[in-house]
């Protein structure tokens, strides 16, 4: 162990927690020990005091123990004539440090000086909402504390190995080009980044805002503040990565540790020179079994076991082998990779663009648009179909129409996407599982947006990706080569036609119809009574934490493009993924379709946010919903019914909202009584909301789905005994206000009003 290391983390621990003291008793003293302390839009308190010590802190007062907690662990600085290991004083220190850290920036907080701003700034995908009411990155703010929303979603991906780690980038780079350079490097191996510090006043964040690199939880680049202490969120953030997906609670300091060294893979990158403050939170996330690498020459600390490998590496930049310094710095991130011991994996995809997870939150808006596939304006669509080995040439890339280098930028145009593929042990019912790929796919590609699936798919192409030469053959290239990589086991060739073609659009479009109206109406004849097991579906999660798709053969998932027959398919392919299959258990009630299985299972994947799950019920313990739900569902109490709005559907509805602010009540987990987003095949299920009255509730839908799923919509009411009831359904070229509603359900007799209150 290195005396100067410890000197300098000791010293660094003892001034930190000094400057905590002196702040906390002037916050005690100007506002009061009951003042409200916490860190926004978290239920672990303060996670890093909470998580070592087990408090939950409340009150600026309740963080007195703690700062005596931290005191009790700092060692004197090591004398110059006696040497001794001093690792123990030394992690001792680095945890004091981020105690005192977490209480400074807890009282921050309190004065309204957190999150720091930098004039210009704007962050994508951040949550903080500051104190003058602007949300993270307007005005300048950076982001606080990630919120457990966020953090469910990242943690997933780190626990499960999509998101192989995270680094905390400390200081400022040599230069603008290779700040770029390092957080582009991460960002294709899907590794979070997360930002802090300065170096003389300048941050590695000033350098990408000054390159236009954006920022945020969508680009996994998330700036938190430019002192060392803002390094206390990242820190906090692998603290509640125990207590959410390890079963730790609070207090339990040695499990935490330990199941971050085992479990999270993550490294500090320190930039620039190296001060007491940065030795001393060094030395606290060493405790965590996360090891330092510093571009400046400093002493080492060789292993003893805490991590991985080396517990601080010293890779002086300037001595780096390499003929340039862009090479310098990707060298410097295989050296940070290879320490901490991350495991990559990487597909290599021959674009123009950087393609990696971190891309696919991007979005691209209208102004930085070059073209766009679907939305308003357009048609797209995505089919995938099985065909016979020899009429696949594994490899082949068709453009089959016009490409838009020609047209005007922002413009809007019909895109069709066709994936051809053959295997030995490939099977049709693989078909829909592989085709739900392409949104994830098609998102990793940096400065392109994909929305959506089937047929109502919509793709931006940015104009930074343009200008870099970024075409349409390149959506064959990314899906060739992700299929043959992720699906290797049973694909073994892949074509791709991409077709802008008018006529041949429109004929491929109707075929990929046929195949989606295939695949919902093959379930027809299978019941859920006669299955004594149901399927999961998590692949939203990493969007809705606390939402679990639960798919039956008689309600499929809210996404519209996974049913029972999918998910079982989807588990033969991979049993270790998304789509598991859960006994339904003991029935304690079948009306409302309440299985005891299920109930477990909705408890278990959303935290215990959701204790129960009714399948048949929108009025009873409902089942959740992500966002990419085709349909909402929603009561209309005055109607004693439901109105059932179309995500293409723009217009005003009876409730007073359109789809878009419906949806911020149906989404995100919500568990919203009244409320429920459905795959629209849903509707014409006998189990449709069943336990309230079924279809006969429906008393206004938007007039796309009456137009698309007219003969469907049609078998419905006959089955119901009612052939006229769609008729009898209003839409919004009827009415889109409640007394309108009435008036027409009173005109033609609608079924709803002589039912059953709904509640």
């Amino acid at each position: 162990m290195s005396r100067y290391i410890a000197t300098r983390a000791i010293r660094g621990a003892n001034l930190i927690t000094q400057e905590a003291e002196d702040l906390l008793n002037k916050a005690i003293a100007e506002k009061g020990a009951d003042c409200a302390v916490a860190f926004p839009n978290t239920a672990y308190y303060l996670p890093t005091i909470f998580g070592m010590t087990g408090r939950e802190v409340t009150k600026l007062g309740e963080l007195k123990p703690v700062l005596e907690h931290a005191k009790d662990l700092l060692h004197p600085v090591p004398t110059a004539n006696c040497w001794t290991p001093y690792l123990g004083e030394t992690l001792d220190s680095g945890m004091s440090t981020l105690l005192s850290a977490e209480i400074i920036e807890a009282v921050r907080f309190v004065y309204g000086e957190e999150p720091g701003r930098i004039p210009g700034f704007h962050m994508a995908g951040g949550s903080f909402t500051s104190p003058d009411g602007a949300g993270a990155g307007g005005n300048g703010y950076l982001n606080g504390p990630i919120d457990d929303v966020q953090l469910r979603a990242w943690g997933i991906q780190l626990v499960d190995g999509r998101m192989p780690g995270f680094a905390a980038i400390v200081g400022c780079a040599k230069s603008n080009e290779v700040a770029v350079k390092i957080v582009r490097e991460l960002q294709k191996r899907s590794i979070l980044t997360f930002l802090c510090g300065n170096v003389n006043g300048r941050s590695i964040i000033h350098q990408l805002q000054e390159e236009g690199v954006e920022m945020g939880y969508d680009t996994y680049i998330v700036p938190f503040g430019l002192d060392t202490l803002s390094a206390i969120y990242p820190i906090g953030f692998a603290t509640r990565s125990a207590l959410t997906f390890g079963g730790m609670k609070g207090g339990q300091a040695k499990d935490i540790l330990l199941y971050n060294r085992a479990r999270v893979f993550a490294f500090v990158l320190a930039l620039g020179e190296v001060d007491d403050l940065k030795y001393a939170a060094a030395a606290g996330a060493i405790n965590y079994g996360f090891p330092v690498i510093a571009d400046t020459k400093i002493p080492q600390i060789l292993p003893t076991g805490v991590t991985t490998y080396e517990h601080v590496i010293s890779m002086p930049f300037n001595e780096i082998e390499g003929a340039t310094d862009l090479e310098r710095a990707e060298k410097l991130v295989q050296k940070c990779i290879e320490t901490r011991g991350v495991k990559i994996k990487m597909t290599e995809v021959p674009i123009p663009v950087p393609y990696g997870s971190a891309f696919e939150g991007e979005v691209v808006r209208k102004k930085d648009m070059r073209v766009e596939f679907g939305g308003k304006y357009s048609r797209a669509f995505e089919y995938l179909r099985m065909i016979d080995m020899d009429q696949v040439e594994d490899g082949k890339i068709e453009v089959i129409g016009p490409s838009f280098e020609d047209l005007p930028e922002e413009a809007s145009i019909d895109m069709g996407i066709l994936v051809e593929v053959a295997g030995r042990k490939m099977q049709k019912d693989f078909e829909p599982v592989l085709e739900r790929q392409i949104h994830y796919f098609v998102n990793g590609a940096s400065g392109i947006q994909h929305i959506g699936q089937r047929d109502i798919t919509w793709i931006r192409i940015g104009k930074a990706a343009a200008e870099k030469g970024f075409a349409l053959k390149h959506f064959g290239e990314i899906l060739h080569a992700r299929f043959m990589a992720d699906f290797g086991a049973i694909v073994d060739k892949v074509q791709v036609k991409i077709i802008t073609d008018p006529a041949l659009h429109a004929e491929w479009l109707q075929k990929a119809r046929d195949a989606y109206d295939y695949r919902n109406n093959r379930l027809a004849d299978m019941t859920d009574e006669a299955v004594d097991e149901f399927y999961t579906c998590t692949l939203c999660q990493s969007f809705a934490p606390t939402h679990l798709c639960l798919v039956s053969p008689q309600r499929l998932g809210l996404c519209g493009a996974y049913n029972y027959l999918d998910c079982a398919a989807s588990y033969q392919i991979n049993p270790t993924g998304p789509n598991q299959p859960i006994r339904k258990g003991t029935t304690i009630d079948k009306e409302k379709g309440i299985f005891g299985g299920l109930n477990e299972i909705a408890q278990q994947k959303s935290n215990g946010t959701v204790q129960e799950v009714s399948m048949y019920s929108i009025m009873n313990a409902p089942m959740t919903a992500c966002g990419c739900f085709e349909c909402i569902v929603m009561l209309i109490p005055e109607a004693n019914g439901v109105m059932v709005v179309s995500r293409e559907d723009t217009s005003m509805t009876p409730a007073g909202m359109t789809f878009s602010t419906l949806a911020g009540m149906a989404g995100g987990g919500l568990q919203t009584p009244g409320v429920m987003g459905v795959g629209k095949y849903y509707l014409t299920s006998p189990k449709f909301i069943s336990a309230d009255g079924g279809f006969q509730r429906v008393v206004w839908m938007s007039s796309v789905l009456k137009q698309t799923m007219a003969a469907e919509l049609q078998a419905v009411c006959e089955r119901e005994g009612d052939p006229e009831l769609i008729s009898k359904i209003a839409d919004e070229t009827i009415c889109t206000d409640v007394d309108g509603l009435l008036a027409h359900l009173e005109t033609v007799g609608h079924p709803s009003l002589m039912m059953d209150p709904m509640f």
